[in-house]
């Protein structure tokens, strides 16, 4: 028997990075479930990140902005830093207006209730005159992992729009190690740690059971859901049926009121049972001595009656 493991533990927990512990693993499943985790937790957990934005006066990404520390380029790399919790599927449209000097943080998005923004400190531009000036039209849109812009060439993007690398995952960084430990009389088996860090907008908590119900969902898949009230019922019924056919291969021939031609033929052929008869064939039945067409024919209807069959 394979025991199951004994609850998540939070060994330590700072800011945004959180160490989990998983003791009392069966030997060998620490690499197994630590290796299937760790793939879903940066590939499969949904998030949101900025896909596309539109810069007042800039129809591409090489171009320079007067008065504007940053080139466009290191713009946008400062605009993939900025990390969202978004409550709405549909892609989101923020907007950044700017003017005079002045070191722009994301902080100076105006957003909307469908959209939050979690480090609000992290640099995007410096406007380096009075006579400054920066509006940009931002785009955050939802999905899992990192998507980069070949991966979404079939968007339609509005014209002056610049496509961004975008990656959703919220997860920063996630590594685990295994040790042995011991259970019983045992020394091999695991312990489990985790070590998770999050953009803010999920706790780490909340992403291992993410990833867990992810995987649980893909093994449903595999073996099936559990079965309904309805299936349940059917399931029933097909073990009584079954339990009923069992028993009718007990029969002796000598009761399937067959004629007295057919039953000495089955019974002198070695015949003894309905379940002896039921692995027979109708070729292998027609040469026993006495046994034709006529016989094998009764010998169906009297089978029908029981839900029973000849072998194919």
């Amino acid at each position: 028997m394979i025991n199951l493991p004994q609850k998540l533990n939070i060994v330590k927990s700072e800011g945004l990075r959180t160490i989990f512990e998983i003791e009392g693993l069966y030997p060998g499943y620490g690499v197994t479930l630590g290796n299937a985790l760790r793939r879903v937790l940066l590939s499969s957990l949904p998030g949101a990140a900025i896909v596309g934005v539109k810069i007042t006066g800039v129809h591409h990404e090489f171009s320079t902005i007067p008065h504007v520390t940053e080139d466009v380029i290191e713009i946008i790399l400062n605009l993939r830093q900025i990390r969202f919790k978004k409550f709405v599927d549909e892609p989101v449209k923020l907007h950044l207006s700017v003017k005079g000097e002045k070191e722009i943080k994301a902080g100076d998005i105006k957003t909307t209730a469908d959209v939050e923004i979690i480090n609000k400190e992290a640099p995007i531009a410096t406007l380096t005159d009075k006579k400054a000036e920066l509006e940009i039209e931002i785009e955050v849109g939802s999905g899992l992992g990192f998507v980069p812009v070949e991966s979404r060439k079939k968007d339609k993007l509005e014209i002056g729009t610049i496509a961004i690398d975008a990656l959703f995952s919220p997860i920063r960084k996630v590594n685990f190690e295994v040790e042995n430990m011991r259970v019983g009389d045992r020394t091999d088996f695991n312990r489990l740690r985790f070590d998770i860090e999050t953009d803010g907008s999920i706790t780490a908590e909340e992403t291992l059971t993410k990833a867990s119900q992810i995987l649980v969902e893909q093994f449903k898949a595999i073996i099936g859901e559990g079965p309904s009230e309805e299936s349940g019922e059917k399931s029933a019924v097909t073990e009584e049926a079954a339990a009923d056919s069992e028993e009718a291969t007990k029969t002796k021939v000598e009761d399937l009121e067959l004629s007295t031609r057919t039953t000495t033929s089955l019974t002198e052929g070695g015949v003894k049972t309905v379940g002896g008869l039921i692995k027979k064939d109708e070729a292998s039945l027609k040469e026993l001595d006495g046994l034709g067409d006529k016989g094998i024919t009764e010998i169906k209807k009297a089978l029908k009656k029981l839900g029973l069959s000849l072998k194919e």
